[in-house]
């Protein structure tokens, strides 16, 4: 069985970011220096809350990346509609949703992000 310790001291890199600009898992954890290696705190309830905070920010991040790629789809809904009133009004209405929902997305990450910091 491999211990806890080998596994956070292995994903643990504190200082540095996730993958592709993505948040780490421990992005809200306080560091902790053992011989050199930078480890998270794992030792309070508010650890819990902490890491579920970041794993909804890289959630939302996700989601604001699809919301992207629908207003690129509904961009290209609306090139090809050809004048069909019916396929532009529903390449409009793509359009719309995925600016709503991207919107939702980065005011949600905000929120989270205010929120960890001030339990940290």
């Amino acid at each position: 069985m491999i211990s806890v310790n080998l596994l956070i001291n292995f994903a643990a890199g504190c200082p540095g970011g996730g993958l592709l600009g993505f948040p780490t898992w421990y992005k809200y954890l306080p560091p902790m220096y053992v011989d050199g290696i930078c480890s998270p705190q794992l030792n309070s309830l508010s650890a819990v809350w902490l890491i579920a905070a970041a794993i909804i920010e890289i959630l939302l991040r996700v989601a604001a990346l699809v919301a992207v790629a629908f207003v690129i789809y509904g961009g290209f809904q609306l090139i090809t509609s050809q004048g069909d009133p019916n396929k532009t009004a529903q390449a409009r209405s793509t359009i719309i949703n995925a600016l709503v929902g991207l919107a939702v997305a980065i005011l949600s990450g905000v929120i989270i992000g205010f929120i960890a910091g001030r339990i940290s």
